[in-house]
């Protein structure tokens, strides 16, 4: 989840070093450095916080050469220090390292290295490789990167880089993420592509085992054992402007306006010609295949774990198959019920959660069909599933996640649906009907966001409370989580959700005077069961900002204030339901002067267990 950077060529290397770090800033980190080759050492600043307290050193000395690696850090081993930021260097300072990830055998290996007289100067894993790297050069940078990755064991992307040898880097990867960028004389190494996206739009995405021998003229690819791979140049086509708030003061805003674009992308080409059915033209499971499924286990973590609760309605509604949602964490350490009559589906926006990503090797051990659906073409999860069905959200940036949630919705929408044709569970005027319905969406999202005054004004009149509530039906219910985990995440608001009708059940003990309930009322099959729950914590005194369809006068009578969403099928409706939360979150954060897109202690991509 922290972000690397390498440069080689003839320019100086620390501006592009600053530059692509501040580019990966959205990965959450909480202290930065760089190494530059300055022709006879090399250099390493670093500071523990935000990246400016890093470009203050560096503007008063900056360190000059053409090759340097840099990091931005979010602590796993060690708190966040200055001695604890990478780069880390060996005793001699001549060969540095930066990694995403966790050794996991690190405290064996820097026992056996403090016996041999090593001496460290942190308390991270990571600093383990860098004196693993100069006990195992005998002359050969090459075969020295070697002997650490056998003897390392655990999850990384490492970039290494050694004066004795400065005209290469050698970067390798396993279960994080790394690319490498391809220029005209120089090449570039990150962690993520919007790095590097303002150099070039050429690139490598490095396979887990693969290592990398970059000079400022070639990349070298191979794989473990020395045997070269070919590699496809992957051409970037993502707008630079895209990676930018293009005008918005947070990247959050700005992607949550961004909904209706996404909505309407991932939705683009998959009905067939008449919109009588769904059509995933990259699935290439035979109709035969997919009606020995006899259960779907759905795996994500955060938000994504949201989606997949709504997926579940999805699936069991619309194609009547048996369902169970997971947490990641947890998932592989249950022993769960998996077999090859099994499809289990990974959610994940990066396509690089590591828990995630070790529940998808899970499921495919105990013999389950495995489908990925991230937004990340050529990521982790992407290259480890069976199949994939990709959203189009774009990049996201900020670190709540909003487009991705509404595109993860839009792609288990459309799955129950196909799957409801494939197992012929859903007559095809039905499936017209709401296939119908979705292709309304992105104009939906579009009108919903055309007003948000009302929301402003809520979130700033109760932006100061500490408790916030959550409730609703059925799917109402789950997109009451999604609400909740937003409002929390960037406000740092206590909020929880409550399925509606269990307030009885000892919830309502915690409702009283003044404080606010936010009650989804959209599901009309159990409308009338959730306008009882409203009247229960009305009773209580509570302030209740309802969330209903347009066009629904009667929920006016009993809240305090109402939203109203365009009026949309109930499977379609939370698509729209949530965005209403989205903002609340948003300028909830805005009026407590919270830091939007950097929340406290949360990261992007969770490439760590």
């Amino acid at each position: 989840m922290c972000g690397i950077v390498g440069y080689i060529g003839p320019n100086q290397a620390a501006p592009f070093l600053i530059e692509g770090l501040t580019k990966l800033e959205y990965r959450g980190y909480d202290s930065a450095g760089i190494a530059v080759f300055d022709g006879e050492k090399i250099n390493v600043e670093k500071s523990v916080g935000r990246l400016g307290a890093l470009t203050q050193i560096i503007e008063q000395k900056q360190p000059q050469g053409c090759l340097g690696i840099g990091h931005t850090r979010w602590a796993t081993h060690g708190r966040p220090s200055d001695a604890n930021s990478h780069p880390h260097t060996d005793c001699t300072g001549k060969f540095v390292v930066v990694h995403n990830g966790i050794i996991e055998n690190y405290m064996t290996l820097k026992e056996k290295l403090i016996a041999k007289g090593h001496i460290f100067k942190s308390e991270t894993d990571t600093e383990v490789v860098a004196h693993l790297f100069e006990e195992s050069y005998e002359g050969d940078f090459e075969a020295a990167v070697k002997k650490v990755l056998a003897q390392i064991e655990g999850s990384y992307a490492l970039v290494f880089m050694t004066q004795l040898e400065p005209d290469k880097i050698i970067c390798t990867k396993q279960d994080n993420p790394l690319v490498i960028g391809l220029g005209q004389g120089e090449n570039f190494i990150a962690s993520d592509i919007p790095a590097i996206i303002n150099r070039t739009r050429k690139t490598y995405i490095l396979s887990d085992g693969e290592m990398a021998i970059v000079t400022k003229d070639s990349v070298w690819v191979q794989n473990r054992q020395g045997v070269p791979v070919t590699k496809k140049v992957f051409e970037v086509n993502w707008d630079a402007e895209a990676a930018e708030k293009g005008g918005y003061e947070h990247f959050m805003i700005k992607e949550i306006y961004e909904q209706p674009k996404a909505i309407r992308e991932t939705l683009t080409g998959r009905f067939n010609k008449d919109d009588s059915a769904v059509v995933f033209e990259t699935l290439k499971w035979t109709k035969e295949e997919l009606l020995k499924i006899k259960k779907i286990a759905i795996v994500a973590c955060g938000t994504a774990y949201h989606a997949g609760i709504v997926g579940k309605y999805y699936l069991e509604n619309l194609a009547r198959i048996p369902v169970e949602v997971d947490v990641a964490s947890e998932f592989r350490y249950r022993s769960p019920l998996i077999d090859e009559e099994t499809l289990t589906i990974v959610v994940s926006q990066s396509g690089e959660t590591l828990d995630t990503l070790a529940g998808l090797k899970e499921a495919k051990r105990l013999g389950s069909k495995t489908l990925a659906v991230t937004n990340v073409v050529g990521s982790s999860i992407a290259r480890e599933a069976d199949q994939v069905i990709y959203t189009w959200a774009g990049p996201e940036i900020a670190v709540a996640s909003t487009k991705a949630y509404t595109t993860q919705l839009i792609v288990m929408f459309l799955f129950g649906l196909y799957m409801a044709g494939i197992r012929e569970m859903l007559p095809k005027e039905r499936i017209k009907e709401l296939i119908a319905g979705a292709r309304n969406l992105p104009a939906q999202a579009h009108e919903l966001l055309e007003n948000v005054d009302p929301i402003k004004t809520f979130a700033q009149k109760y932006g100061f409370n500490e408790d916030v509530f959550f409730i609703g039906r059925a799917l109402d219910y789950c997109v009451a989580l999604e609400g909740s985990l937003k409002l929390k995440e960037i406000s740092y608001i206590h909020a929880e959700a409550y399925a509606a009708g269990e307030l009885k059940h000892g919830t309502l003990a915690l409702i009283i005077e003044g404080v606010p309930v936010i009650a989804l009322a959209t599901q009309e099959d159990v409308y009338e069961k959730t306008l009882s729950n409203i009247k229960e914590v009305k009773a209580r005194d509570a302030v209740v900002i309802g969330i209903a369809l347009e066009g629904d006068d009667q929920i006016d009578k009993y809240v305090d204030h109402a939203i109203h969403i365009p009026r949309a099928d109930k499977y379609l409706a939370p698509i729209l339901a949530v965005i209403p939360l989205q903002l609340l979150a948003y300028y909830a954060a805005k009026t407590r002067g919270c830091d939007v897109d950097k929340p406290r202690n949360l990261a992007k991509s969770v490439t760590v267990e």
